[in-house]
């Protein structure tokens, strides 16, 4: 059989250490703040790079941004009504839950002493991220390597 492996090797790969999941795959936290750090990335801004990961309940990404001009974006005709026949013309289904941040260096600014306060009159929860590892590796070269076998 040229080319091909025998004895149920699939993709050259038999040994049963590769059939098993991968336990050192990110959790969702890292995975969104991961994204978040990747998104600022795409910041001009010289001084500041912030990005954004918004994640539903179900933990899929609904909104990925970062600090920059909006294109062709005006707040005139954003829905601000508190109240409106259809309840897309409002400003709450466009609601945010829960705000989690990397770094609070800014904590003690009047921006930032003002936007808790409007988190905590719109009962929004807000705490830090606490990661479980200080660094994620994005290699764009591994996409060409093999998976490495472990020896038993």
């Amino acid at each position: 059989m040229s080319g091909q492996q025998s004895s149920g090797h699939v993709n050259g790969f038999g040994d049963e250490a590769s059939c098993q999941k991968r336990e050192d795959y990110l959790e969702w936290p890292e995975y969104f703040m991961a994204v978040a750090f990747l998104s600022a990335q795409r910041s001009k801004d010289p001084s500041s790079q912030v990005g954004a990961c918004i994640v539903n309940s179900e933990n899929k990404i609904v909104g990925i941004g970062y600090n920059g001009m909006p294109n062709g974006c005006s707040d005139d005709v954003l829905p601000w009504a508190r109240t409106a026949a259809h309840r897309l013309d409002t400003k709450y289904p466009y609601g945010i839950k829960e705000v989690i941040f990397m770094s609070d260096k800014y904590h003690d600014t009047t921006e930032m002493t003002a936007a808790r306060r409007m988190f905590d009159l719109a009962g929004i929860i807000y705490r830090e991220f606490k990661p479980k590892c200080n660094k994620i590796i994005i290699d764009f070269d591994s996409i060409n390597s093999r998976p490495s076998k472990k020896l038993l």
